[in-house]
């Protein structure tokens, strides 16, 4: 189970910060690590991998958004989460 205060107190940018990208993208990394362990054991859960290739998707919007508008956010977010970044966007 994951500790989500703790995850949003972490990547909050203040107080009431609960919804910025840094924190959103924490969250589900917090959660993709939690039922890739799940899977890790119930390897025929295939509503299981279907959620788990959802929040990937999310995860990697999210992340394709925040390298667009703030690039030095991204790499320190990625570093911290322990996140494989991707070739840069260049336009």
């Amino acid at each position: 189970m994951i500790d989500k205060k703790a995850t949003i107190q972490a990547h909050a940018k203040s107080d009431k910060d609960t919804g910025s990208t840094a924190v959103q993208v924490a969250l589900l990394t917090a959660r993709i690590n939690n039922l890739g362990a799940h899977l890790a054991e119930n390897k025929k859960d295939k509503h299981g991998q279907r959620g788990l290739q959802l929040m990937n998707g999310q995860r990697r919007r999210l992340l394709k958004y925040l390298e667009r508008t703030n690039y030095d956010e991204y790499i320190a977010l990625t570093d911290q989460l322990k996140i494989r970044r991707g070739q840069r966007i260049v336009r």
